[in-house]
């Protein structure tokens, strides 16, 4: 039997170079790693449902919630103005959805979210490396100046 507490394991390995990069990891990296984090369990939460493993869909819809609710609480409204209020809504939809397929094990409210999420990773990971860089918004402006 395989035990994936032993800090020798394959898992236990990959969680400890997943904390070591963040660590280390620049504010738009962290949201990437987020984001990547929300897809993976919700593409889990789907196996799970698909196999009728209820304990593990209701256990990776949570963790998803959780990992949404990270990334709509470190918006940024002031610098981030309409672009992180519609975010800000767009996070709310996706956790009601979430709570809606854990509720009703619905697997079209998953592969909503999912396709959601991706588009705006994809947006996300899409960025310029020198906005990905930038301190302000004012920095940002100057970019598009000189642009």
């Amino acid at each position: 039997m395989v035990s994936y507490g032993n800090k020798r394991s394959p898992l236990a390995k990959y969680r400890q170079a997943d904390a070591s990069e963040a660590n280390y990891a620049t504010p738009h990296r962290l949201v990437q790693m987020l984001m990547e984090g929300a897809l993976d369990k919700i593409a889990i939460a789907r196996g799970a449902l698909d196999r009728k493993d209820l304990q593990s869909k209701h256990d990776h819809i949570h963790w998803a919630i959780a990992i949404i609710d990270g990334l709509r609480s470190g918006l940024d409204f002031d610098r981030g103005g309409e672009v992180a209020a519609n975010l800000d809504s767009l996070y709310g939809y996706m956790r009601r959805r979430l709570n809606e397929a854990n509720a009703t094990a619905n697997p079209e409210a998953l592969d909503e979210v999912t396709s959601l999420l991706k588009e705006i990773k994809d947006a996300w990971d899409a960025m310029p490396e020198q906005v990905r860089m930038a301190k302000s918004t004012a920095e940002i402006e100057a970019m598009a100046v000189r642009q």
